[in-house]
Order: C-alpha cells, then sequence, then structure tokens
C-alpha cells in the first residue's frame, strides 16, 4: 500500500495491487481494477518508486523470515 496525495492536499493510502493503468493528463490519474478514478498530486514516477519500494520492503522481510527458519 502507498500513500498518495489527492489534489485537494488529503493524504490517503492506496492499495497498489487493484491498480490497471496510471495516466499523466497533465495530474496524475490512478485507474483501479473495478474502474475507480483517483487524481493525485504525485507524478507517474514518484508513484512507480514508491510502489517499487514497498514491495521490496515486503520482499525483503518475507526473504529474512523465511532463512531464519
Amino acid at each position: 500500500m502507498i500513500e498518495l496525495t489527492g489534489l485537494d492536499g488529503k493524504k490517503f493510502i492506496l492499495n497498489d495491487e487493484h491498480i490497471e493503468k496510471m495516466e499523466s493528463v497533465p495530474d496524475s490519474v490512478i485507474t483501479l481494477v473495478n474502474g475507480r478514478k483517483y487524481l493525485v498530486k504525485e507524478s507517474l514516477d514518484t508513484i512507480v518508486q514508491k510502489i517499487v519500494l514497498y514491495k521490496r520492503n515486503i520482499y525483503t522481510v518475507n526473504i529474512q523470515e523465511a532463512s531464519k527458519r
């Protein structure tokens, strides 16, 4: 899950597993698999970096836990 900022300035958490596509028109538009759309302040590059960092943290923790067994 990643933290994003809506155009109204409010922060929210989005489950990145539900993202179907992202566009820049010029604001970033995130479309979920259920068709719901979110307009956010972050650039597409920033969103991708947040997703990569989140997933890296999850997989690193899982690998470390598995190696302890």
